[in-house]
């Protein structure tokens, strides 16, 4: 059996190979790239935020070209039903006057499932994907079906439109372990998308892990420690999210009307000690909380109206949070 030391090095050099397959494909983005890593090596569900032609698509089905999993896409629409994404019972009439029913598989069932525009499906829909997502099954006619493993949603919105459009409720966005804001590219990153989306051949992502060693390194993630002292600092930060706590920040007292519930410490925790792996450690340093602690934080901030009017980013607030947390250490 190989040595912790040897396994450790052994995980850390697989995510660095899917992350430097993905690379190869996706133009800039390193940032959204390994944050995207640390939720899928967590075995959580990411939302990917950011305007049209930023390839989010693309980027989703590189990560799974490059774990070599079942891609599965479905396009979020407001005449979506919940049958048309989980599947349905087909009813067959036999010769000699019988019936029989087969479940017929929808688009869920998929190792890596991409819901395009997910905002723009019906809460009917959306709740369907609420059990997929917290569950991992889906019922029909009473019947329980288990969705395959590993299973990750990876669903993207524009942030732009709100015509035809229905936002997440609060449950759901919580079920996602990280909301990751895909940026605009630079002038030089522009440059080289042109010539790689213009080229006579577009290079795809190809295998550099598969299912079995993305579960192991999940499964070796958990076994990260997390010190005492360590922790405390994560709760710290979490409580001081919510506008009642004394020491909070003033930018929170003001424009938060709700802050993290227990997922957003769960959250951290989880992708931290995927973050300490790929460093080559076996426990969680303050430094991996904090660099979770946005993409961990910003879905799960409830800003109140004056937040909302002034347009308040909940990554302003956390920047705020950790500044007090660092000022009274």
């Amino acid at each position: 059996m190989l040595q912790q030391t040897d396994r450790i090095e052994a995980w850390r050099k697989t995510m660095e190979d899917v992350r430097e397959e993905i690379a190869q494909v996706i133009v800039g983005q390193s940032e959204t790239v390994e944050q995207m890593l640390w939720c899928v090596f967590a075995g959580g569900h990411a939302l990917l935020e950011g305007i049209p032609g930023l390839g989010k698509t693309m980027l989703v089905r590189s990560t799974a070209d490059a774990l070599d999993l079942p891609f599965s896409r479905i396009q979020f629409t407001p005449d979506l039903m919940p049958s048309d994404i989980t599947g349905t019972d087909m009813i067959h009439f036999e010769n000699a006057g019988g019936v029989t029913s087969e479940f017929r598989q929808g688009p869920l069932f998929g190792s890596i499932v991409l819901a395009d525009e997910i905002n723009r499906a019906t809460p009917k829909t959306q709740s369907a994907l609420l059990e997929a997502m917290q569950e991992k099954t889906v019922t029909i006619g009473g019947v329980t079906h288990r969705l395959p493993e590993p299973f990750f949603v990876l669903a993207t919105q524009n942030p732009l439109e709100n015509e035809g459009t229905y936002p997440l409720p609060e449950a759901q966005l919580d079920r996602f372990l990280l909301k990751l804001d895909v940026d605009y590219p630079s002038p030089d990153e522009l440059k080289e998308i042109i010539r790689r989306t213009t080229a006579p051949h577009q290079r795809q992502a190809v295998k550099r892990a598969d299912a079995a060693a993305l579960m192991e390194i999940q499964r070796g993630a958990k076994e990260v420690l997390v010190a005492e002292d360590v922790l405390d600092y994560a709760v710290r930060l979490l409580m001081m999210t919510h506008p009642d706590q004394a020491d909070a920040p003033e930018s929170v007292k003001r424009y938060v009307r709700f802050g993290s519930g227990p997922r957003g410490l769960q959250a951290m925790i989880a992708v931290s000690k995927v973050r300490a792996v790929i460093q080559g450690r076996m426990h969680v340093s303050s430094g991996d909380i904090r660099a979770s602690a946005k993409p961990a934080m910003r879905h799960r901030l409830l800003l109140n109206f004056e937040g909302q009017a002034e347009g308040v980013s909940p990554d302003t607030l956390v920047d705020d949070v950790l500044a007090r947390l660092e000022s009274s250490r």
